[in-house]
């Protein structure tokens, strides 16, 4: 069920004293303003759908609806209940300027009384609420204090206060029980610090907060600084939860009437970016238009109903149409949560949990009968330790998942046992009673389970069998004492209060503070650059002081017990010369045949593997460098098939493709000074120069220059007419014609830039 909207007035004084504040001092009025500046954001952001007025007291001018000649002056209605935005925002840090006059509090809370009588009339909101941030310093006549209690009662409308100071800071005696939230953040402000009627303004709040609440009147006063650092956070936005009806169904024959709901969910940012012009900042004044050319000469036009998708398989493209994508799509019937059959629980291990969301299952409502066999579904899963395998489609046009949905019984209820007690005997409401608590405290959470493609199977060495690997008994006993320092759950002496000293649940997603800060700074400041990033944001994830400081010991200990040393990888490799060489030789073996490769890459034990035919697509190179090595092998012949393989790369355009190929051509240059094979080389790599530049593939030459794979020159091989300068000319790009390049896009598209991010 969606929450219905609340009416909030924010009440502003704007009095000389606001303004008034020690030099180096930031005044009552601008911390009053950066207060109400992030109550408003938090709105904005979180897409609230409750609406704000704001009503000014203290103004030198007069603007309500109660003002007569003598009564309700310098109050001004700023701004009538409407939902809050960006103008908003920018009316409070700039609109609104500190006046030379003084008001009464208690008449500014009548006139936003009367706003939010007059103007919620006929609309409905859940709460009406007034927020009244003043310093107190103006005169105050408690005629009719009661007048506005008993009515503040009678309408449900809610009040706070917002102060420089704590409530409580003229108590002599320190009354503990007065306010929690002033021993949270003292704020200094002796009690020699307030004016006399500073003094007489609190004793007038703390009666109007007790007579309101006698117990709990007193916590709707806040200080400044309390309430910068609660609404430092931009509220979350508000979901409203989505039902989702469907059958539970076991077998042919039985069926439950069943409601979920989405229990957790990644949320995401809402994308609403969009481009519009730079100067106008116009959406209407930019077009965009798409146009489909052929990669010919003339980019030749081509209509989009002449195009078709393909999938790319390999190198291949397979024309696959839209028709051909529905017609491959599963279909179902309807929605279903059908139970596939029942496991024990321990079978479904927690690292098989996937989806990105949980459901949370009910039986339907108003329905007593489902309700009943739905209870004794979950009871029955709960006592025999087993869960239901489930196959769940949202709709018919969903794919179908497999997933288990865990029984889940809440510890307490409270239920009225009052209701619908009239005609029915007292044995028969026990029973009733009983039955409710069991049927209403009942549920199932269903989470997606992985299907085969979904797992990633790793094979890793064991440590058991590693003698270097087995830790020694003050090993472990320091990593415990470093695990029980970090414990995240705070333990009381008597052993039964428990404390969270770190709540993943608590902490708002530090990249949507982030972007919400940023979008507001850049609607008021659109060309200052961006603010640093704020501190409370950087210390949300950091480890707990507490924690912190109670595990510097056992670091210290595991720093000692597991020390780290710096090796250093040898250069010298051993080869296969150095271990077969005939010892009573010192030269080199001139009847050994060439089989080793000068650089080490080269591995016999490839030819281990089976006899090489042809060069393959798995490891062309190595299967290159095999062939041509083999007697009465046809130079030619392999190099044009690894050449195919060469050009197969390029075709697919990719980083990973482009690599292989680079590695080819590398071993290509390799063999060919080696068996001089020289021009067959240096006529491949020109003419695949003239493809790159046909096939506008610059990225590729890029990493052929900066990889420096050229030309064979004279230097390298005798049989090379190739010099230096001709080979470094060679990988330079071919420079293009002066031409009249259109004018570019700037800023670029920023829906294409966020999803690259």
């Amino acid at each position: 069920m969606a929450r219905s909207k609340v009416a909030i007035v924010l009440c502003l004084d704007v009095g000389f004293t606001m303004s008034s504040s020690a030099p180096d001092e930031e005044s009552s009025l601008e911390q009053a303003k950066k207060v109400m500046t992030k109550f408003v954001q938090r709105q904005v952001f979180a897409e609230s759908k409750d609406e704000v007025a704001v009503v000014l007291f203290g103004t030198d001018g007069t603007r309500n609806d109660l003002a007569s000649r003598d009564q309700y002056q310098n109050i001004t209605v700023h701004r009538s209940l409407m939902l809050p935005d960006f103008d908003l925002l920018e009316d409070i840090q700039d609109g609104i300027k500190p006046g030379s006059e003084q008001a009464d509090f208690l008449d500014a809370i009548i006139v936003c009384m009367d706003l939010l009588q007059k103007q919620t009339v006929g609309k409905k909101y859940e709460k009406r609420h007034i927020e009244l941030f003043t310093d107190l310093g103006s005169t105050v006549s408690e005629d009719q204090l009661e007048i506005i209690i008993a009515n503040l009662k009678k309408t449900g409308i809610s009040l706070q206060f917002f102060l420089p100071f704590p409530v409580d800071v003229d108590d002599e005696g320190g009354d503990t029980s007065a306010s929690v939230h002033s021993h949270i953040h003292r704020n200094p402000f002796p009690r020699k610090g307030l004016t006399e009627q500073q003094k007489e303004g609190i004793d007038v709040v703390r009666k109007l907060m007790h007579t309101l609440d006698e117990e709990g009147g007193l916590e709707e006063v806040y200080t400044f600084r309390e309430s910068l650092e609660r609404l430092s956070m931009f509220k979350k936005i508000e979901r409203r939860p989505m039902a989702w009806p469907c059958q539970l169904t076991i077998g042919s024959n039985l069926s439950i009437r069943i409601v979920a709901y989405k229990s957790v969910t990644e949320e995401k940012v809402k994308k609403v970016w969009t481009t519009v012009d730079a100067k106008t900042l116009r959406k209407d004044d930019v077009q965009k238009e798409t146009v489909y050319c052929l990669n010919d000469d003339d980019e030749t036009e081509v209509q989009k109903d002449d195009t078709i998708q393909g999938f790319r398989y390999g190198s291949d493209i397979v024309p696959f149409s839209k028709e051909d994508e529905e017609q491959m799509k599963y279909k179902t019937e309807a929605k279903c949560f059908s139970v596939l059959g029942f496991s024990r629980s321990s079978q479904i291990q927690r690292h098989c949990y996937m989806g990105n969301h949980v459901l949370k299952v009910f039986a339907a409502k108003d329905d007593e009968n489902a309700a009943v066999a739905f209870s004794a579904l979950v009871h029955a899963l709960d006592e025999l330790k087993v869960v239901a395998v489930v196959r769940y489609a949202y709709d018919r046009r969903s794919n179908p998942q497999i997933g288990a949905a865990f029984p889940y019984i809440k510890d307490s209820y409270e239920i009225s046992k009052s209701a619908g007690t009239k005609g029915r005997s007292s044995q028969h409401l026990k029973l009733l009673f009983k039955l409710i608590c069991r049927v209403w405290k009942t549920c199932l959470i269903y989470v997606q389970l992985p299907y085969m493609e979904d797992l990633r199977q790793y094979i890793f060495s064991s440590l058991k069998n590693n003698k270097k690997c087995i830790p020694t008994a003050d090993q472990l006993s320091a990593v415990d004492s470093l695990i029980d320092s970090m414990n995240l759950v705070y333990e009381a002496d008597d052993g039964e209060t428990f404390e969270d000293l770190f709540k993943p649940s608590k902490i708002p997603n530090p990249h949507f503070q982030r972007l919400y800060q940023c979008l507001q700074h850049k609607a008021f400041h659109p060309n200052e650059p961006l603010p640093p990033i704020e501190e409370h944001l950087l210390e949300m994830l950091e480890m707990p002081s507490v924690v912190k400081e109670r595990c510097q010991g056992p670091l210290e200990k595991i720093k000692a017990l597991f020390p780290l040393k710096e090796v250093v990888k040898k250069k010298d490799k051993t080869t296969a010369q150095d271990i077969f060489k005939d010892s009573s030789e010192d030269g080199l073996n001139p009847k050994k045949p060439r089989i080793e490769d000068e650089e080490g890459s080269f591995s016999i034990m490839k030819l281990a593997e089976g006899n090489v035919t042809s060069v393959g697509s798995v490891n062309p190179a190595e299967d290159f460098r095999i062939l041509v090595r083999q007697k009465n092998a046809d130079f030619k012949d392999v190099s044009q098939q690894l050449i195919n393989h060469i050009d197969q790369f390029l075709e697919n355009k990719g980083s990973q493709y482009y690599m292989k190929g680079i590695n080819c051509i590398r071993v290509f240059r390799e063999e060919a000074v080696k068996l001089s094979k020289v021009q067959c080389f240096n006529a491949f790599l020109q003419a695949l120069k003239s493809k790159v530049e046909d096939k506008a593939l610059a990225d590729f030459w890029e990493i052929m220059m900066q990889d420096r794979i050229s030309l064979i020159t004279e230097d390298e091989a005798k049989e090379s007419s190739v010099t230096s300068e001709e080979a470094e000319k060679f990988l330079a790009p071919k420079e293009k014609k002066n031409e009249i390049l259109p004018p570019t896009d700037e800023g670029g598209d920023v829906d294409d830039l966020l999803d690259m991010m």
